[in-house]
């Protein structure tokens, strides 16, 4: 609710990867996002591993698995009144994939995105007791430092709508702040669909 509320305030487009698991138990909330404007498309309708963490070209799941999969995602999207939007993108489980899945993807007509890295926001799931823990201010500042050294032209940020309670300091209470002050700095907004249509020119 927080996330919708700044983006209505600044009248921002964002998207929104969801799994089947998400469409099916909040499709009231699939339907508002949609209906304020924003980009719904698939995140894993069971959010499966596809690649092995160590050895990226080790496929975990077979083709199989990966249509029914994403089919079913589909389904979900479809059953909660979710109107499915052209070009399809699909931004994979744990933002983590390799040749097969993209492969996969491709010859189902889907085009798989990620976040731009460099900026640690993806990092906003952390918890406290993980190693890779990265609290809010952290990932604030390492955003506008990435800014200041590479500037953000073309990125996608992304920012996680649900994270562990045992994570209190959420990033997306920071996101009105981050708007300004990216605003300030000259930057526009702009939906997925319509970047990286730009992006191709």
């Amino acid at each position: 609710n927080i996330i919708r509320k700044v983006l209505k305030k600044h009248n921002l487009k964002a998207a929104f990867f969801l799994t089947g698991d998400f469409y099916r138990e909040h499709s009231s909330v699939a339907r508002a996002l949609q209906k304020d404007g924003h980009y719904l498309g698939p995140h894993s309708d069971k959010h499966l591993l596809y690649a092995d963490w160590k050895k990226r070209d080790s496929t975990l799941v077979s083709r199989d698995v990966f249509e029914k999969d994403l089919a079913d995602n589909y389904a979900a999207m479809k059953k909660a009144g979710v109107a499915i939007e052209p070009p399809r993108y699909l931004l994979p489980s744990y933002e983590w994939y390799n040749d097969d899945i993209s492969r996969w993807a491709k010859a189902k007509g889907v085009q798989i995105v990620n976040f731009t890295p460099g900026t640690t926001s993806n990092a906003d799931y952390t918890t406290p007791d993980m190693q890779s823990y990265r609290s809010s201010e952290e990932i604030y500042r390492n955003i506008l430092l990435h800014e200041q050294k590479n500037g953000l032209n073309g990125f996608l940020l992304l920012m996680h709508i649900g994270t562990s309670p045992e994570r209190t300091d959420k990033l997306y209470n920071r996101l009105d702040e981050l708007v300004v002050e990216l605003k300030k700095r000259g930057y526009a907004f702009e939906r997925i669909d319509t970047l990286l249509k730009f992006k191709k020119k």
